[in-house]
């Protein structure tokens, strides 16, 4: 196509599930009471922490920063998928597109970080218990937190930059639930093989080295615990790391077949089911999966209704 020829999008329409017209409404409300739920678990953990002084350690510090970080995360992307449901045209500035897609990677890249951090927090308290008090410091513990948020937000700079270069002159209809790299690639008038490598190679930087940084940790923790002569002590160190290694699996078990791959897309149907997994879903369950296994979280909850006046 002649480049004097092209008009620049300057909108696009987010299709979501186009063969689930009929039951949008049904579809807002229950995407409106996860949202909620959402918010107000993790809002709760992240207050809960941060009032009750017996959850000042490390552990309980990063578990309020992945709380507020959730409530972050599923901003960037379920108020306007409401919207979107409610509205006949569903479309997003390109801007507001790019903002979007810059907002939802860099939030969840610094996800990525901080459950690494996470898991190199419960190898020094399992593998290395006699120096865990002097090597994780309240002092470090924030380091880490605000260098993971920094790390995220530097993180798709390159991308977004690649992609606000690029002509798009129609057609301008997303097919997907939000703004994302590979469904906006897609409509560019010109050959994109270089902004999918890029997507590709930071994408399986970021995503693999930390997976592979988690799972040597918890090599290393299982070893260490398998080591522990009683089963009390097993069940004991066990239990202080399946909350945070289920919300791993779930996270990258999603995360690593959507961005870890050459091919653009298997199927329009499969990439949107992912994105409900890892965008709506895994911050919903969070939340739960924190809480009700957690005794001091459940503890620390009631002292805090009690104290309020909820609880007699």
């Amino acid at each position: 196509m002649d480049p004097g020829n092209w008009s620049q999008v300057t909108e696009f329409i987010i299709l979501g599930f186009p063969h689930l017209q009929r039951v949008q409404a049904y579809l807002f409300v229950l995407l409106l009471l996860i949202y909620l739920t959402t918010v107000l678990g993790n809002l709760l953990i992240f207050l809960v922490v941060r009032l009750d002084s017996r959850l000042h350690t490390p552990m309980y510090h990063f578990l309020s920063a992945l709380s507020l970080l959730e409530l972050s995360y599923t901003a960037a992307t379920i108020p306007k998928m409401l919207s979107n449901l409610l509205s006949v045209e569903k479309t997003i500035s390109f801007s507001g597109c790019l903002l979007q897609i810059y907002f939802f990677h860099s939030l969840g890249a610094a996800e990525c970080y901080l459950l690494t951090a996470m898991a190199y927090d419960r190898y020094l308290a399992i593998c290395r218990p006699l120096h865990y008090p002097t090597l994780m410091t309240p002092e470090l513990c924030a380091k880490i937190a605000v260098g993971c948020w920094l790390g995220g937000l530097a993180g798709p700079v390159v991308e977004i930059s690649l992609v606000s270069h690029l002509p798009f002159c129609g057609p301008n209809r997303i097919q997907h639930i939000f703004c994302d790299f590979p469904p906006v690639l897609s409509l560019a008038c010109t050959d994109t093989s270089i902004n999918v490598l890029v997507d590709f190679v930071i994408n399986s930087c970021k995503i693999l080295a930390t997976f592979l940084l988690i799972l040597s940790s918890y090599v290393q923790i299982i070893h260490t615990v398998l080591s522990i002569p009683s089963a009390a002590g097993k069940r004991k160190a066990f239990s202080t790391c399946a909350s945070h290694l289920t919300v791993v699996l779930i996270f990258y078990g999603s995360i690593l077949f959507m961005y870890v791959r050459l091919k653009k897309s298997y199927s329009l149907d499969y990439d949107r089911a992912l994105a409900v997994v890892y965008s709506v879903l895994t911050p919903f369950f969070n939340p739960f999966i924190y809480s009700f296994r957690n005794k001091d979280i459940k503890e620390a909850i009631r002292r805090q209704l009690t104290r309020s006046g909820i609880l007699g």
